[in-house]
């Protein structure tokens, strides 16, 4: 079940890889998520010291959050892999190009995954070539709907 999801990363990046991963949440943020008080858009994975962080998630804290806990919207969460697949990734990410982007937070056995992708960025060109091909599956549906609704009569 998905929770939040990052839309901008699929149109500004070429997704080469995906990987899912734990994240490292205080109680406070998971009661916000389930209440949907999550936003990844402006969101990106960095590697500090051999572990990965996800960076610019916005969790709002819910008005009824406790008194003694001061709640901060963008901290930093850590993500949890197992170190080989980290080690690969940062051989990957050290390459021209590459960078790891969050797609999407969801649900897994109860517990707050969050999937990332080893990305390379777009070009200008290839971000409009997408919106083309966007466009044109959007107008085809249109015109198949319109096709079928106004198919052969039979007169009975």
């Amino acid at each position: 079940m998905s929770i939040a999801e990052n839309r901008k990363a699929r149109f500004d990046y070429l997704i080469e890889e995906r990987f899912e991963t734990g994240v490292v949440l205080e109680g406070w943020e998971v009661k916000a998520i389930r209440s949907g008080q999550v936003q990844l858009t402006d969101g990106y994975v960095v590697v500090r010291d051999g572990e990965l962080y996800l960076i610019g998630c916005r969790i709002n804290a819910l008005r009824s959050a406790s008194t003694h806990v001061k709640p901060e919207a963008d901290r930093t969460k850590k993500l949890l892999m197992h170190k080989d697949q980290i080690r690969r990734l940062i051989g990957k990410v050290e390459q021209k190009g590459y960078t790891l982007v969050p797609l999407d937070l969801h649900y897994k056995a109860g517990l707050v995954k969050a999937e990332i992708a080893l990305a390379k960025g777009k070009q200008q060109h290839d971000k409009r070539e997408t919106e083309k091909k966007r466009d044109w599956e959007r107008e085809k549906g249109r015109l198949m709907r319109h096709k079928v609704s106004s198919g052969p009569k039979s007169e009975g």
